[in-house]
């Protein structure tokens, strides 16, 4: 059975695996703060319906609350454990079946088995405060063993702590025109590439999103990440097949188990 991968921007992308749905860090914004969503048509209705979601950390990019209010009434949404409490807004979205994760945490849906894993991020809503929440990246497994990596940095026990995967959705940029601490650029995710060795790898979280008046300001790095990535990649971990998807394609996979 083919596992298909619709990317519509930024960390947000649809899995169909075993006929289930997963949709990952939902964000259906067109301005989000002081951001804009510069390249892309903000994703059709068809991209809210899924069976779970999967949010990675709290920052607003990746927990966007208005994003997560479309969803239909029943999605199992699975967040970092002390969410809402971070984040009252979820409290408030009583039509989700929420479940809090830490790494190591398994939730079943349907025929896939979700596992929560550790992420090099920040995982706080606010720079600030007390309330702390892990950042986590995911493992979907069905047909196939897919890593979705949430926004991270490049860390020596990536590869052990997600376990052999088939498919790597991996963060090559940002919204900015610096990376902070805690994030893959396109040459450190080729790193983490030759670690995973998956078969298949889609970029993500690039080319998206832009702070509003700086379209001049360091723009290789929002229109480079994704080229950047597949040429990096082709040296790196030569043996990986690498899809470079626009926004709103898909491409679908048949892996052998």
């Amino acid at each position: 059975m083919p596992v298909e991968i619709t990317w519509w921007g930024h960390a947000t992308c649809t899995l169909e695996d075993s006929h289930i749905r997963v949709l990952t860090d939902p964000l259906f914004a067109r301005r989000l703060a002081h951001l804009r969503r510069r390249r892309g048509a903000v994703p059709p209705a068809e991209a809210r319906r899924t069976d779970v979601a999967l949010v990675s950390h709290l920052h607003a990019d990746h927990l966007h609350l208005p994003s997560l209010a479309a969803l239909s009434p029943g999605t199992r949404l699975l967040v970092p454990r002390g969410a809402p409490r971070a984040v009252p807004g979820l409290r408030r979205l009583r039509h989700l079946r929420i479940t809090e994760v830490v790494p190591g945490d398994e939730v079943r849906v349907g025929d896939l088995l979700v596992q929560a894993v550790p992420a090099r991020h920040d995982g706080r809503r606010l720079p600030v405060g007390p309330h702390r929440s892990p950042a986590l990246g995911y493992v979907v497994a069905g047909e196939a063993r897919t890593y979705f990596a949430g926004d991270t940095g490049l860390f020596d026990t990536m590869a052990e702590q997600a376990g052999p995967v088939d498919v790597a959705l991996l963060p090559v940029g940002g919204w900015g025109p610096y990376l902070g601490e805690g994030h893959l650029d396109a040459g450190r995710a080729a790193r983490a590439l030759a670690l995973l060795a998956p078969r298949v790898a889609v970029p993500v979280h690039y080319g998206t999103y832009w702070p509003i008046g700086m379209d001049a300001v360091r723009p290789h790095e929002f229109h480079a990440p994704g080229d950047e990535f597949v040429r990096l990649a082709a040296e790196a971990a030569p043996k990986v097949a690498v899809h470079k998807l626009g926004h709103g394609e898909s491409v679908r996979l048949e892996v052998a188990r």
